[in-house]
């Protein structure tokens, strides 16, 4: 019997994510032009639908990943500056640990995993996301880079009545 069941689990992790498991949000690919480099976010989204999001669905003091379903991948031809932290080019997967005062956003080497894995031992860094407060709620969770003026971007994360953000910049 052991031995079933250690080849249905080999078997299960060899299928990718969306396979595994029927989806539960909207799954979204955005691509966004940052100094000549095409950088893709691809994530489930998911809705407030009256929920408490922080420190409520999303707890405080433990790792998290924005999304829903499948992981959510950060894709890009460049090497990556983000927070200060160097991200090669290639695929990446974006964890976050959520403060009340002081959260992290977590760049992770491991990929096509579910949003409920998560391995630290594949961190590449962790970099401060500070928040601001919404003067409007945002209902369904949104992953995007903003082009800034001179250069670079800032990578933001907007749900409920908060806005994360970090700097990126296109290391050539």
């Amino acid at each position: 019997m052991h031995s079933v069941l250690v080849a249905v689990f080999v078997l299960l992790m060899l299928l990718p994510a969306s396979a595994q498991r029927p989806r539960v949000s909207p799954h979204e690919t955005h691509d966004f032009l940052i100094d000549g480099s095409k950088i893709t976010i691809e994530y489930g989204r998911p809705s407030k639908k009256g929920r408490v999001i922080w420190g409520g669905l999303v707890p405080w003091g433990r790792w998290w990943m924005p999304g829903a379903d499948e992981t959510t991948t950060l894709r890009t031809p460049d090497v990556l500056v983000i927070g200060g932290l160097t991200v090669p080019a290639g695929e990446h997967t974006l964890y976050m640990w959520p403060d009340r005062q002081a959260s992290q956003l977590i760049i992770n080497n491991r990929t096509g995993t579910f949003h409920t894995f998560y391995d630290a031992r594949s961190d590449l860094g962790r970099v401060d996301f500070p928040w601001t407060a919404l003067s409007e709620p945002v209902e369904q969770m949104t992953l995007t880079i903003e082009r800034r003026e001179g250069g670079g971007g800032t990578l933001k994360l907007l749900w409920d009545d908060r806005e994360y953000s970090t700097p990126l910049t296109v290391k050539r």
